[in-house]
């Protein structure tokens, strides 16, 4: 139990650089939603009214706000050394990206008020202002936030520590050898049977040394 308490720690940690990409991508388009509104009719590229950083509500709410929250994920995916920190990075910036694509649809509910009116002739430039400040903006955030809370939210080969071999704690006994059944292991063989006939099956066993005497009295004659 106590080793899984202090492992816990290591398996919430994640390299730097797993988030720091992503974080980079979700800090310029957080910077771009907060700013564009006030920069954009300098080029002739905004909402009503056409007029440099002119503040209202319904900016602050649905432009400065979520970019904002989105500069603030990225900022915590680049520094983010553990897991959690990470994903609370970047299930901020998917929630700020979410309210760059609905926020226009619920301001009238709200009460916030409306962002203005595009200021272009065609319908094509219309558009385009519509996809950079709001739904085209929302949307990119939202896919990069969901990248990088895939990548940190799951564990990596390389981030598993390899377990280090285990010591034997003393000198291994020998092997013993293995033999099948159709192999029959060497028997030792002494000298003195290499030397010493073997009795043969018809012959008596000698029992004590009156049975030895016996034995040669009576062959004696025999070899006259």
């Amino acid at each position: 139990m106590k080793d899984a308490e202090l492992d816990r720690p290591a398996r919430s940690a994640m390299p730097r650089s797993r988030g720091a990409i992503s974080g980079l991508l979700l800090l310029v388009l957080g910077a771009w939603g907060a700013l564009i509104p006030f920069v954009g009719p300098h080029f002739n590229f905004a909402y009503t009214p056409d007029q440099d950083w002119a503040w209202s509500t319904a900016r602050g709410w649905l432009e400065v706000l979520p970019g904002v929250a989105a500069m603030l994920g990225g900022l915590l995916l680049i520094i983010a050394g553990h897991r959690v920190t990470a994903m609370l990075g970047a299930w901020l910036a998917a929630l700020a990206g979410a309210w760059f694509v609905v926020g226009c649809q619920l301001a009238p509910l709200l009460g916030i008020g409306s962002p203005g009116d595009p200021i272009a002739v065609t319908e094509r430039k219309q558009a385009v202002l519509q996809i950079s400040y709001f739904s085209g903006l929302g949307v990119l955030i939202v896919f990069v936030a969901g990248v990088a809370l895939a990548r940190t939210a799951v564990r990596l080969a390389r981030d598993v520590q390899p377990l280090q071999p285990m010591q034997p704690a003393g000198p291994m006994p020998p092997a013993r050898p293995y033999y099948s059944g159709l192999v029959e292991p060497p028997h030792e063989v002494s000298p003195e049977a290499l030397t010493t006939p073997a009795p043969r099956a018809d012959e008596p066993k000698s029992r004590g040394w009156r049975r030895r005497h016996n034995v040669t009295e009576v062959q004696a004659p025999a070899g006259r």
